[in-house]
């Protein structure tokens, strides 16, 4: 890859100048071409560059799937300057530290107090998205001269910092470089997806993460195919949109597909989806009952696959020119190796019926980040000396190399796809005069897969309700975070060395 194709603002360029008139967004009534998202980023990057915004700046995007957050992205990536994804649920405290740690000088965000207050609180620029979208910056008065040129970027010049976490700290920035975006998003679309301008993706995972931003809008943007998208997801309006548009390829996490399948059989007509050939899902692992229905109810193939945001994401999938094994990850994707290692770092070897040989998960290749964002001891952690990703996710793999995931050596929390981080919520509710000791865990949930439970003992003489504890959390995190659940126990369980043995508190 020669430097000066690395940016990837270059993919936009060429489909713009290649399908100028083919769609590029479609948001219900509202549609974009190719030639009008270039023309805007062109025009929005104008805008940034008068503001200060330049080479190796940080732009925070917090917004829903709008066409507001493509013409941004493209518009940073166009200066040179790298894209800092957000959650638009986000509240305060979440905003306030993700732009301090990432020092980002500007914040893309829809009207809220918390944005407002958030960027107040660290002196960010803050350019408020509302219902006419970038239109002021880009027709109206705050327009300025476009920039033509296309900042040159190395392959391993930071594009994206997309932030992560474990059980334990605060979020790291992963920083996803020109060329793991770019190795990703093609692999995605010539071995997987097998897009050409005649596609149209359905855009219902959020482009703010790693997901839809690369295997959604980074390989529609690449090859011409159209995005649709709708801001917050409804599995009759994702019906309604699939079977509008023609949709020829949805991406989804696991709870999506089986409202897919409720919301079709409570419909008076049955949703017309033929156009549909194929799906994707990842984020948790899809039951075979649910895949299995979906296949039969649409005729479409689903796809299974796995990744990190430290992967850009895709690390493994179902490809679809081969043997599909329900339940599995797949194989490793193009420019990828995945391997087991046992807990003494000696890689393990494969399952069968009789030897099941489980390891955590390495990856190493083409879609590895760079590290984490000023942190290079979380980075040396998280990544050995001989470029192995250590994932913190235990698997096993079969005698034909097919890996599927077992348990999480973490004790991150999946609900509805999107990830909770225990020490997260941990911290807040110790943040309660009322609260001593507390614990989160994922409890199992039939719909989104997990729900989130925290277990609570107080401090002697005081008092708090469950209501109370929960409303404290709610208050200060992103809907999907807080846990619905408080249950005041007298002592949590541990073992000799005071540990808090969690396990217990999920009952397994």
């Amino acid at each position: 890859m020669t430097r000066a194709s690395a940016n990837l603002a270059h993919n936009l360029a060429t489909t713009a100048q290649d399908h100028p008139d083919a769609r590029a967004v479609i948001l219900d009534d509202m549609v974009l071409t190719y030639a009008d998202v270039e023309q805007s980023a062109r025009q929005l990057a104008g805008w940034l560059r008068a503001q200060g915004v330049g080479e190796g700046d940080r732009v925070a995007l917090m917004l829903p799937n709008v066409p507001a957050f493509p013409v941004l992205y493209y518009a940073t990536l166009r200066l040179g300057a790298v894209v800092v994804p957000m959650n638009p649920l986000f509240k305060k405290r979440e905003i306030q530290f993700y732009l301090e740690d990432s020092g980002a000088s500007l914040l893309a965000a829809m009207p809220g107090d918390d944005a407002v207050a958030a960027a107040e609180a660290t002196g960010t620029q803050l350019l408020t998205v509302g219902p006419e979208g970038l239109s002021a910056y880009v027709h109206g008065a705050e327009a300025t001269d476009p920039v033509e040129e296309i900042v040159e970027r190395a392959a391993d010049d930071t594009a994206v910092i997309l932030y992560t976490s474990g059980t334990t700290g605060r979020p790291k920035g992963a920083e996803l470089t020109c060329d793991n975006l770019q190795s990703n998003q093609l692999a995605t679309t010539e071995t997987l997806l097998h897009l050409d301008s005649s596609d149209v993706v359905m855009g219902c995972l959020p482009l703010f993460h790693v997901f839809g931003m690369t295997c959604g809008m980074n390989t529609a943007f690449a090859t011409g195919a159209a995005l649709t998208m709708i801001p917050r997801f409804d599995p009759a309006k994702a019906l309604q949109v699939i079977e509008r548009d023609k949709v020829t390829v949805f991406e989804g996490v696991p709870t999506m597909y089986g409202a897919m399948l409720a919301a079709a059989r409570a419909a008076e007509q049955a949703p017309d989806l033929s156009t549909l050939r194929t799906a994707v899902s990842g984020g948790a692992s899809l039951p075979l009952e649910v895949m299995k229905t979906f296949e039969d109810t649409f005729g479409a193939t689903i796809l299974e696959g796995y990744g990190l945001s430290e992967t850009s994401p895709v690390a493994s999938f179902n490809h679809p020119d081969v043997e599909r094994k329900a339940g599995s990850i797949g194989i490793p994707i193009r420019g990828v190796e995945l391997k087991l290692a046992g807990p003494d770092g000696a890689e393990v070897g494969s399952s069968s019926a009789d030897d099941p040989q489980i390891g955590e998960i390495c990856i190493r290749g083409e879609n590895i980040m760079k590290g984490y964002w000023q942190r290079p001891d979380a980075t040396a952690e998280a990544i050995d000396d001989d470029g192995w990703f250590h994932s913190g996710d235990l698997a096993r793999r079969d005698e034909d190399g097919y890996y599927f995931i077992v348990d999480r050596k973490k004790d991150m929390i999946i609900r509805g796809g999107l990830n909770i981080y225990p020490r997260e919520i941990e911290e807040l509710l110790y943040e309660h005069p009322a609260v001593a000791e507390a614990a989160v865990v994922g409890v199992p949930h039939e719909e989104l897969g997990e729900e989130v439970a925290a277990y609570v003992v107080l401090a002697p003489d005081a008092c708090a309700t469950e209501e109370e504890l929960i409303q404290h959390v709610k208050d200060q995190v992103a809907p999907y975070k807080y846990p619905r659940t408080v249950t005041l126990i007298e002592e949590l369980p541990k073992g000799a060395t005071g540990k808090i043995l969690k396990r217990e508190l999920r009952g397994s």
